[in-house]
């Protein structure tokens, strides 16, 4: 289709010489039927060559279409594969966020330009080849005003994409805090702490003030760019009709027919119009080319948890223990560490409880026994053998953990549950086991639809919003669908009223069934049941025992617990 098309203006051309040449005869013929025979001829040519042109075009336009919906498809599919592949590290790094950003600006339509614009280039390029070649037949010098003519204007596009692209990268931070306080204005999540605290017109403030610095910069460029466009194109225009002056002075004296003049000056302005298309097709694909540097940087990033040659098996069941060996880590950038030398051993069918203040290293203990960090020094090992020696999803699908922070799923109850364990139909009756034992059966029967209501309030009129207790015993039923050899809880009941708490920890128990389970958790009284205790304090382990022995020790455990006793006594 390219190449019919890049053939199509030449023979337009020449069919217009020819109709316009037998308009000429016609004039001065006698026998003005015959005459016009034969114009009719040209016309009627002329015709069938657009109508051919237009069913070309919107082929080539369908065909251009799919295309670009596959490239854009794809490229979403690697920016997605490549999210999915990074380490968590990347995730609490501000950086990582600039160059996701960039990516995802710039990579889901780049890629589809550069195709375009390479059919651009090809279709413009033969069709200058033919309109050159008939140019040339009337004199060299036009070759070279055509490209005098529209050089210039390519030369400054370049110049002016490279300026906004180093714009747009040194601006990166200001556009994600533009679409920071755009989505704190409009997402559900802040609504309410926006309205009571009467926030909206300070977070519209900033937003309008980082756009206005935003736009001003951007103006600045562009205006520039279209300023000296402007100069360039008049000067374009200047050669344009000196050229036909040209053309028009060899027809006065003979040297051309009126339908030869008419042909080489449309000839000049189409040359003119590809040579400008070819050429910026080219700047655009070294404009293209300057913003999928972003995507390249992106898709660089390199995996931090290395995976091993040959994959250990990991033990099913575990038969001995779980074992921090003298665990020490420290997340990029700080100064101190999370985790100083700690040592603890979590057996099958335990119930290990890690307490301590904010800040002390809980959660970094379950990231790490998870693998979404290395240790920075000593070991993880199961049965003996260190964690770093499996398949890393081999090992967290032996890992059962819903975080403080679990996500709250815009999708069906069911959908909700089931996701802990997608290995299982969405029917299976397991997903309703997990709801009674977690207490949200009792929450989710009694919805409209039941597990078939759909949660959120995003994407659907007929759907149910839970408190956030409620979501808590959805979240805790995922947990214990996973069929995991270990079940990590960090703060699972914090949402819940203490009967639902006990209940909960109750049939916890019950569920273990050989597994080991870790609780973290700032509520003493659900702690206290667990059976062995660790005490962390600024990454420290500094006690550990029963609830009993601490309680004797009278040491930090000891007054954490009394903190909390005296409020219920």
């Amino acid at each position: 289709m390219i190449a019919i098309q890049s053939a199509l203006p030449l023979l337009a051309l020449y069919l217009m010489k020819l109709m316009l040449d037998s308009v000429a005869v016609a004039l001065d013929a006698t026998d003005k039927d015959a005459a016009f025979h034969d114009v009719s001829l040209w016309i009627g040519l002329s015709m069938g060559l657009v109508i051919l042109g237009v069913i070309i075009r919107s082929l080539a336009e369908l065909a251009s279409e799919v295309q670009v919906q596959f490239v854009t498809n794809h490229m979403y599919d690697i920016i997605h594969a490549k999210s999915l592949e990074v380490d968590l590290e990347y995730y609490e790094n501000s950086d990582y966020y600039n160059t996701l950003h960039r990516a995802q600006e710039e990579a889901p339509y780049r890629p589809a330009h550069i195709v375009n614009n390479l059919l651009q280039i090809g279709q413009n390029g033969l069709s200058l080849i033919a309109i050159a070649g008939l140019l040339m037949s009337v004199h060299w010098g036009i070759a070279i005003v055509l490209l005098l003519a529209t050089i210039p204007g390519v030369i400054v596009r370049m110049k002016y994409a490279g300026k906004m692209y180093h714009w747009q990268r040194l601006r990166t931070l200001l556009e994600r805090k533009t679409s920071y306080f755009d989505w704190l204005l409009t997402g559900g999540e802040y609504a309410k702490e926006i309205r009571l605290f009467d926030l909206g017109s300070f977070f519209t403030g900033r937003l309008q003030a980082s756009r206005q610095q935003l736009q001003t910069e951007r103006l600045r460029i562009i205006t520039q760019r279209s300023l000296l466009g402007l100069v360039i194109e008049a000067g374009a225009a200047l050669a344009i009709y000196g050229t036909f002056a040209f053309i028009a002075y060899r027809t006065v004296y003979g040297d051309f027919t009126l339908g030869a003049l008419v042909m080489y000056y449309q000839a000049f302005q189409r040359g003119q119009s590809l040579l400008q298309g070819f050429l910026s097709s080219l700047a655009r694909l070294y404009e293209d080319n300057l913003f999928l540097s972003n995507l390249y940087e992106f898709l660089d990033l390199k995996k931090k948890i290395e995976e091993p040659a040959t994959p250990a098996p990991i033990p099913r069941p575990i038969r001995s223990e779980i074992v921090f060996d003298r665990v020490s880590f420290r997340y990029a950038g700080s100064e101190v560490d999370a985790l100083s030398d700690v040592t603890l051993r979590i057996r099958p069918g335990e119930v290990v409880a890690v307490v301590g203040e904010n800040g002390s290293g809980k959660t970094t203990l379950v990231k790490l026994l998870c693998r979404l960090y290395d240790t920075g020094s000593g070991c993880i090992t199961i049965d003996g053998t260190d964690i770093r020696q499996f398949e890393t999803r081999a090992l967290r699908r032996e890992i059962s953990v819903i975080f403080q922070d679990y996500i709250q799923y815009q999708m069906t109850a069911r959908e909700n549950i089931w996701v802990g364990n997608t290995a299982l139909p969405q029917d299976d009756e397991a997903i309703i086991a997990a709801a009674r034992q977690s207490g949200a059966d009792e929450v989710l029967t009694r919805l409209k639809h039941g597990y078939d209501t759909f949660l959120g309030r995003w994407f659907d009129e007929d759907s149910t919003e839970l408190s956030i207790g409620q979501w808590q015993k959805v979240a805790l039923a995922r947990a214990f669908l996973r069929d995991a050899q270990l079940v990590i809880l960090d703060e699972p009941t914090s949402a819940l009223d203490a009967k639902a708490e006990y209940e909960v920890f109750r049939q916890f128990r019950q569920l273990l069934n050989g597994r080991a389970a870790v609780l973290i958790s700032h509520r003493m009284s659900t702690v206290k049941l667990a059976d062995h205790i660790y005490v962390l304090h600024q990454g420290k382990l500094i006690e550990s025992g029963t609830h009993d022995e601490l309680m004797h020790l009278n040491g930090s455990y000891a007054r954490l617990f009394e903190l909390q006793a005296q409020y219920y006594r």
